[in-house]
This record gives C-alpha cells, sequence and structure tokens, in this order.
C-alpha cells in the first residue's frame, strides 16, 4: 500500500500515498499515488505545501565535535580523575605546593589530548565539501530550475547524462538512460535503465526503472518522478544504519582504561595497608596522611597519558606524510593489530573504470597491456608483441569499429593522456585503447563522416552508425555478443571476408562464455558496406571481433596484499559485484591464487547466527563474497569479530559506509569516498592507495611494541618508588622519598625517558609477524615479572644508598634523602638501556641507536642538577648538597639496576 500522507496546508487538498515498492507499480499508479500529472508537474503552492509536509531534502547531518566537548573529553580517564582527588587531597591537608604541581601534570596532559584530537577533528570538517546542487523541474507546466534540497515527492524531474541523482526517482520516459551506481550498489558497470514494471521482491541492484539519490546518470535522457527525498531515500536509509550502528572502544583505549583501573586499586590497597600499618605501629596521624599521598603519586604513572597520547599522535603525524589522515589517535595502534582486512572492490582494489584488456579477432587472440608506456607494447598477440595496429588489419578494423560506434569524448593532454571524458565509461575505454594504437575519433570523422546513427536497442541489444565511404556508406555496428554473432554471416580475417557457418558461430558464442567468465564485459563489433544509407543495419553484417573489458585493478594493489599476507593479515573482499568479476579480481591482485577460487553469494550468507559449523567455517575461510548488500557487510565483520579477529574495512561508496563504523577500524577513500563513508570512518586515505594501509599497519605495530616499552619503564620505576616507601615505613626508616619529589620524578625521569621510547623506530622484521592476538593484554606474565624484578633493583639500590648515607657517612638527614632521590632518578636515567629488544646486543640495539634517547638523558640530568644546585627549586624539592662523597655514592648505587637489567638480558636471551 505505501504511506499516506495528507499535504496540509494545501489549497488543492492533496492526499498522496507513497509507495513501498515503486519500482513494482505501472507508471499509471505511480503517479496516480503522487498526485501528479507528468505533462504539467506540481504546481508551485502544492510543491510548497508538499516541502512543509515532508521536510527538505537533506540527510542528517553529523554535528561537529565542539572544543569544549574536545577539552571535556581529555578528563574521562580514571588516573586523570584519581590524579583531580590526590591534588584535591593535598591541597585540604595544606600540601598547596604538591596539590598544585599534580594539577599542572593534569593540565600539561589535558592541553597535549585536546590539541592533537582538535587538529585530527578540523581537518575532517575540512575534507566536506558541501555545495549546492540544482534540479531541472517541471512546475506549472513549464520547466525552471530550483534547488535540489527543495525537491518534494511527485516532482517531475527532466534527465541528462551527467545529471546527479538528487533524489529517488521512478522514471517515466527513458532514451538510452544509463545510471553509475557503484556508490551505492558496488557494482562497476553503468546500468541501463528503462519504464518496465519489475517484480516486487527485485533487489536494489536490479531496479532498472528506478534512479537513486547520490548516483549520476553516464548517458541518456528521460523524465522521472520524485518518489522519496531526504532520509527516506536509499541513501538516506544506509545513512540512517550508520547513525544506529554502536561504536566500541579501541583495543588500546580498553587495554589502558584496564592498566588505570587496576593500578588505582592496587594504589588504594597499599595505601590503607600501609597507613594502618603505620597508625598501629603509633606512628602520627598527619605523617601517614603525608605518608598516603606519597604512595599514591608514587603509584600512578602520571606520564603514561601523556606518553600514551604523544607516542599516537607522532604515529599520526607520520601517516599524514604518508597521505592518511586519522580520526582518532588510537585508531593507528588498532589497525596494527588488524588481523583482516575486509574490502570493496570497485574503487579499492579496482580503479573504477572500464578497460579495454583483451580482443578476440579471426586471427586469435590479442592481450592488451593497459599499464604499458610504449604503444609498441600495448597489443600482444599469439605470435609476440604487435608493434603497431597497422600491421594487422584484423586489429586495425576492431579498433576503427569500436570508435566509429561511440558517442563518447575525450580531451587529451599534449602528452596524449586522457585528462577528460564524457559519456558511456564503455564507450570511453574503447576510444581510450584507439588512443594507444595512435588513433583518435577526430581523424576518423574526417576519414569517414559520420551521416546517422540508428540508437543502442535495449531489445535486440546494439546500435549502429553510418560512415561515407567513396560512392557508399561504412556501417559500424557494436552490441551484445549474442546478438551481434546472430546478425553477422560473415567473418573479417584481415585479407576479407570469409563464410561464418553455424559451427563458427558457436565457436565465437563459446568464446564469448568464456571472456565473460574471466569477469570481463563482453562486447561484438561488426560493420557492413551499403550504397543505401536507410539499408537495415542488423542483417549480413560482418564479424570483427569481441572485446573484453573490465575494471583494472589498482598498480599498486598487488604488492600491498602480498605484504599483508607476509604480515598475517587476511584479506577479503565483498563486493557487490557478480561473482565472476570477484573471481577474475581476486585473482588478478593476487587475493587468491586459483582461477575458480571459492566465491560466497550474499544469498548465501542467510543467517550467520543459524549456520552450522562447517558452514561456519567454510564463509570463515572465504575471502571472495560477491553480490553483499549493506546489511550483510555488517554480519560478515560482526561474524568475524565475534571469532576474535580485530576487523578493518576499506571503502568509497555510500554501501560501505555502515560497514565502515562498525568494523574496529574503517578506512575511507579520500578522492572517490562520499562524504557518508568519510563520516563513518576512522581513518581517510587521501591518495586512496592500498599501500598506505600497509604502512598504517606498521606504524601501528611500531607504537604498540613502543607504548608496551615505556609502560614497562614507568610501571618499573612507579614500582620503585612505591616500594622504596613502602619497605622504608616497614623498616622503621624516615621517608627516603618526600612526595613532591616523587611527582618530580615521575615528571621528569619518567616522562622524557618514555617518550623517547616512543619515538623509537623499528626495522622491517616488525612486518614479518603475525597480528597479535585482540585478547592480548599490554602486560603478560613475563612483562609483570620484568617489572618486579626492575622495581625491586631499583629500591635496594635506593634503599641501600639511603641507608649508607645516614649510618656510614652519617650526613643529616636531608642530605640522605636527597642522595635516595638522585640515586633512584639517575638508576630511571640508566634503567632504559634495558628496555632493548630481546637478543639484540648491548652496544648494538635500537635503544642506542635512538638519538630522542640521548637527548632526553642530556635533559634530565641538566634539570635534576638545576634541582639540586637552583636555590629556589631546591627549597621547593627540599634538597641539600650531599657533596662529593654524596654525589660519588649515587653514581655507584644508581648503575646496580642497569647491570642488573643487562644480566637478566643475558640470561634470557641465551634461553
Amino acid at each position: 500500500m505505501g504511506k499516506i500522507h495528507p499535504v496540509t496546508p494545501s489549497t488543492e487538498n492533496v492526499t498522496i500515498q507513497i509507495p513501498d515498492s515503486p519500482w513494482a507499480d505501472s507508471l499509471e499508479d505511480s503517479v496516480k499515488k503522487l498526485q501528479v500529472e507528468p505533462s504539467q508537474g506540481l504546481s508551485t503552492t502544492e510543491a510548497s505545501a508538499r516541502l512543509q509536509t515532508f521536510g527538505h531534502n537533506m540527510l542528517r547531518e553529523v554535528k561537529s565535535k565542539s572544543s569544549l566537548t574536545i577539552f571535556i573529553n581529555q578528563f574521562k580517564n580514571l588516573i586523570v580523575v584519581f590524579l583531580i582527588a590526590a591534588s584535591l587531597l593535598s591541597f585540604s591537608f595544606g600540601e598547596y605546593v604538591e596539590g598544585l604541581a599534580i594539577g599542572i601534570v593534569i593540565v600539561i596532559n589535558a592541553i597535549i589530548g585536546f590539541v592533537t584530537e582538535l587538529k585530527g577533528a578540523r581537518s575532517i570538517e575540512a575534507l566536506r565539501k558541501l555545495g549546492s546542487v540544482s534540479s531541472r523541474v517541471r512546475r506549472d507546466g513549464r520547466i525552471s530550475e530550483i534547488l535540489a534540497n527543495d525537491l518534494v515527492p511527485g516532482d517531475i524531474i527532466i534527465l541528462e547524462g551527467g545529471d546527479v541523482i538528487s533524489a529517488d526517482l521512478r522514471i517515466i520516459t527513458a532514451s538510452r538512460l544509463q545510471s553509475d551506481e557503484s556508490v551505492l550498489t558496488g557494482e562497476s558497470l553503468p546500468v541501463g535503465k528503462s519504464v518496465e514494471v519489475l517484480g516486487e521482491g527485485t533487489s536494489l541492484a536490479d531496479r532498472d526503472n528506478m534512479l537513486f539519490k547520490g548516483t549520476a546518470l553516464t548517458r541518456g535522457s528521460g523524465e522521472a518522478v520524485v518518489i522519496a527525498t531526504g532520509m527516506e531515500t536509499e541513501l538516506g536509509k544506509i545513512s540512517s544504519l550508520v547513525a544506529g550502528t554502536k561504536e566500541d572502544a579501541t583495543p588500546l583505549e580498553k587495554r589502558l582504561n584496564q592498566l588505570g583501573n587496576w593500578l588505582i586499586w592496587v594504589c588504594l590497597i597499599i595505601a590503607v595497608f600501609v597507613v594502618v600499618t603505620g597508625l598501629m605501629a603509633g606512628q602520627e596521624l598527619y605523617l601517614m596522611i603525608e605518608t598516603g599521598i606519597a604512595l599514591a603519586v608514587a603509584s600512578i604513572p602520571e606520564g603514561l597519558p601523556i606518553v600514551a597520547t604523544i607516542a599516537l599522535a607522532r604515529g599520526v603525524w607520520r601517516m599524514a606524510k604518508r597521505n592518511a589522515l586519522i580520526k582518532e589517535l588510537s585508531a593507528v595502534e588498532t589497525l596494527g593489530a588488524t588481523s583482516i582486512i575486509c574490502t570493496d572492490k570497485t574503487g579499492t582494489l579496482t580503479e573504477n573504470r572500464l578497460t579495454a584488456v583483451k580482443f578476440a579477432i579471426a586471427t586469435g587472440s590479442i592481450d592488451i597491456h593497459i599499464n604499458s608506456p610504449e604503444k609498441e607494447k600495448t597489443f600482444v598477440g599469439d605470435a609476440g608483441e604487435i608493434s603497431l595496429p597497422e600491421t594487422n588489419r584484423a586489429l586495425q578494423h576492431v579498433l576503427e569499429v569500436g570508435v566509429l560506434c561511440n558517442n563518447a569524448e575525450i580531451t587529451l593532454s599534449p602528452e596524449g593522456v586522457i585528462v577528460k571524458s564524457v559519456g558511456d565509461p564503455l564507450e570511453v575505454a574503447l576510444l581510450a585503447i584507439a588512443v594507444k594504437a595512435g588513433m583518435t575519433r577526430e581523424d576518423l570523422a574526417v576519414q569517414f563522416p559520420e551521416d546517422k546513427e540508428t540508437s543502442f536497442d535495449s531489445d535486440i541489444k546494439m546500435m549502429a552508425t553510418y560512415h561515407r565511404v567513396d560512392e557508399g556508406y561504412r556501417i559500424a555496428v557494436k552490441g551484445a555478443p549474442e546478438s551481434v554473432i546472430e546478425a553477422c554471416d560473415t567473418l573479417f580475417t584481415g585479407d576479407g571476408g570469409t563464410a561464418l557457418t553455424a559451427e563458427d558461430r558457436k565457436q565465437w558464442s563459446q568464446l564469448n562464455e568464456e571472456m565473460a567468465a574471466k569477469g570481463l564485459r563482453v562486447l561484438a563489433l561488426a560493420e557492413k558496406q551499403s550504397n543505401n544509407l536507410e539499408e537495415e543495419p542488423y542483417a549480413k553484417l560482418q564479424l570483427v571481433g569481441l572485446v573484453g573489458l573490465m575494471d583494472p585493478p589498482r598498480e599498486d594493489v598487488k604488492e600491498a596484499l602480498a605484504q599483508c599476507r607476509e604480515a598475517g593479515i587476511r584479506v577479503i573482499m565483498a563486493t557487490g559485484d557478480q561473482a565472476v568479476t570477484a573471481q577474475a579480481i581476486g585473482r588478478a591482485v593476487g587475493l587468491v591464487a586459483e582461477d575458480n577460487a571459492q566465491v560466497i553469494h550474499g544469498l548465501d550468507l542467510g543467517r550467520l547466527v543459524d549456520l552450522s559449523e562447517a558452514e561456519k567455517d567454510r564463509i570463515a575461510s572465504a575471502q571472495l563474497f560477491a553480490r553483499v548488500s549493506p546489511s550483510q557487510k555488517l554480519d560478515l565483520i560482526a561474524f568475524h569479530q565475534e571469532r576474535h579477529a580485530i576487523v578493518a574495512m576499506t571503502g568509497d561508496g555510500v554501501n560501505d559506509a555502515p560497514a565502515l563504523k562498525k568494523a574496529d577500524i574503517g578506512i575511507a577513500m579520500g578522492l572517490r569516498g562520499t562524504q557518508v563513508a568519510r563520516e563513518a570512518s576512522d581513518m581517510i586515505l587521501k591518495d586512496d592507495s592500498f599501500a598506505s594501509i600497509v604502512h598504517a599497519v606498521k606504524q601501528g605495530r611500531i607504537i604498540f611494541k613502543n607504548i608496551r616499552a615505556f609502560v614497562i619503564y614507568l610501571l618499573s620505576c612507579n614500582l620503585s618508588e612505591v616500594m622504596t616507601v613502602t619497605c622504608a615505613m616497614l623498616l622503621g626508616m624516615p621517608l627516603p622519598l618526600l612526595p613532591l619529589q616523587i611527582l618530580f620524578l615521575n615528571i621528569v625521569t619518567d616522562v622524557f625517558p618514555a617518550l623517547a621510547l616512543a619515538a623509537g623506530e623499528e626495522n622491517d622484521n616488525i612486518m614479518k609477524n603475525k597480528p597479535r592476538d585482540k585478547r592480548e593484554p599490554i602486560m603478560s606474565k613475563i612483562h609483570w615479572f620484568a617489572v618486579s624484578g626492575y622495581g625491586a633493583i631499583m629500591t635496594c639500590a635506593v634503599l641501600g644508598a639511603f641507608y649508607i648515607s645516614l649510618n656510614t657517612l652519617n650526613l643529616p638527614e636531608k642530605e640522605s634523602v636527597t642522595i635516595s632521590f638522585l640515586t633512584l632518578a639517575f638508576a630511571q636515567l640508566w634503567h632504559v638501556f634495558n628496555m632493548r629488544e630481546r637478543n639484540s646486543g648491548v652496544l648494538n640495539n635500537g635503544i642506542i641507536k635512538n638519538p630522542f634517547i640521548w637527548g632526553a638523558l642530556a635533559l634530565c640530568t641538566v634539570l635534576l642538577m638545576l634541582a639540586l644546585y637552583v636555590p629556589f627549586m631546591a627549597n621547593i624539592l627540599r634538597l641539600a648538597n650531599p657533596g662529593f662523597i654524596g654525589l660519588a655514592l649515587v653514581l655507584a648505587m644508581s648503575l646496580l639496576p642497569l647491570l642488573g637489567g643487562q644480566l637478566f638480558h643475558l640470561i634470557l636471551g641465551r634461553k
């Protein structure tokens, strides 16, 4: 029935009915339900009334994040919340310097995160190209041009080739009408349109009497009536599906949050334990509160959010240099953990343009090397390279017929490169391959002027053009192979014609089927001579040959897929195209090795939850999926995610958008990508290069490795601080470290070396490992063991230095605290060299070669000396000059953790 809409206010008291299946309605029923007369169109008054009822023809706009929202988001971190609580607690007990210092740390972290995220958000908004689109409509019996936003159901649209379709339309009249619907359906070839009534169950890709918002006409003309506008269009429904798709936190965000939560609970337990133990032992309440604050500060790695943010931001900047725009910082790391990339075919693995790749002529098959810059190497026959088409008359003729029977136009640069094309992509491809042979339409038009054209007939599937030659006409014909072959009675052999027998027709039909089975769009070309301009063009033709066309693979895809394979990443192609096309492209780009690789049809997916385990295993192992709808892409991604895979999705069309948002990371194409796809993605490739994805994977893996390294470094440093204070309390010793000193260490000796670790690079071996398991934590058992071991060694060194200074050197408590402070500071600085990779050399490793490490050590040393010798800083930190002997003790004890760490590496390396 469809939805019934009373149009108010309307002077005509109109009630219209929006059809549920307009493709299944006759033209009379369609216009009757919409209450419009096609020859007159809507009246201006009625159009205004419908505009108030249905609203403007616009998709729901995605609201950009405000600067305030981005800033507030920086505080939605449990570690930051805990630090705020520690700062407030310090102020409440009169420790204003400590409270202010913690607050400064919080603000620094917020500013860094705010600047990087704001830059990313504003870059995305700059990509949006919002322009006004106009449509020609018939209103009040006259044709006028209006803004597409003002279209309403019932408007009569006047169509011409090159128009962008701005609403969903039911076609009323069609003359050679074709539409490029790849952005919506994934079908790379233009779709021929008609006015014929279709079945109610016809799929979206096969609704030949409909035109859809967001698509474009490639040729022809006609009229159509607006069926749906705005969010009610097919594009709008997909946009709604995108808005309703749930976004989950990325794996890195989850792991860092889990680690932060765990550390806070450990901190609280330790602090309560020490404070209660101290009070039971008779210690003063104020001292225990100060100790509790010290432990809180020591337990939480204040530098973790800062360093993680900067490490990710550095990855974003690296990617920006490689034409990839990251919308969220953590998306880079997520891509590094990706185990499956689910990609569309059209425009991602292929060029999204038709190209002639094979000719079949009487003298044999000719392969076309489309990427060959030299025209003499373009055509390769059974006997080898064909230097020029003139040396092969059969090839010369098939090229000429393709140019003559053609309505497309191309513009060439002075270098002979096509810079602009207008018309049917199939006809553009025929002109383009002729240019490779040095043949242009302008030259042939002079030699064979066109006097007449018989337009393409969808019933007989052929078209013809008449060209003057001598005293007669050369009739050039092209069309569907089965139709053209049937209309031919001779075959052009290069030296003349020979009779085409029934057996010959059978062989040519079989050749057509073989080419089509390889995913090629096959076209037959024929001609004949005539003395009469009115002669029937489709009888007694001479077959010239067949041409096979395809949407060619992108040049860089094959190598990128090979790198993904080496990195243990599975690439899956999910396309709206036919199975044979998916198979051919999969083989051409190296995605699959065999010609008859398994292809899963969209209809075979069904309800994945109801499939048997054997069927699920078959789907899990498949790499090619054809005729896949947007909802099926969502199901496919969810299916792999349930099997613990981290799924990346690449795409450029509206039909890709829901899957882009559902995937762990969505990758949209910047050049060909639609606005809807870009909004739904996490990452945009500005050059549409699949190779940039491989680079992003490498950067993601490097970032995770670096994050793990500095987390181990930060936690072992903080653990040494906690253990130092706790052990001193349990042993009845004075506090060897004061809260503000600990905070200074966490900001200086923790953060700068950690930043240097985050800036480290990696060799190509990182892409020879399998992806991490999505359930793998940042810190495994061996890493916690290393943290505990490193923390224990540094604790022993600090307490040892503190004990020697108090009891052996008999230094005052202030000088002894200074020695323990400096010992821990330099022990942490030397500890950065323990972060080298397993099996790397002591003097030949990434840490030694990292210039940022040496810069961080120099900077930290200068800051420590300033803290010790500048009176203002020394008074705040309560430091005193320990003298030469004290500094010698600091140097000796601070080197012990470095020696212990290198011994640990030696033992672990041998195992």
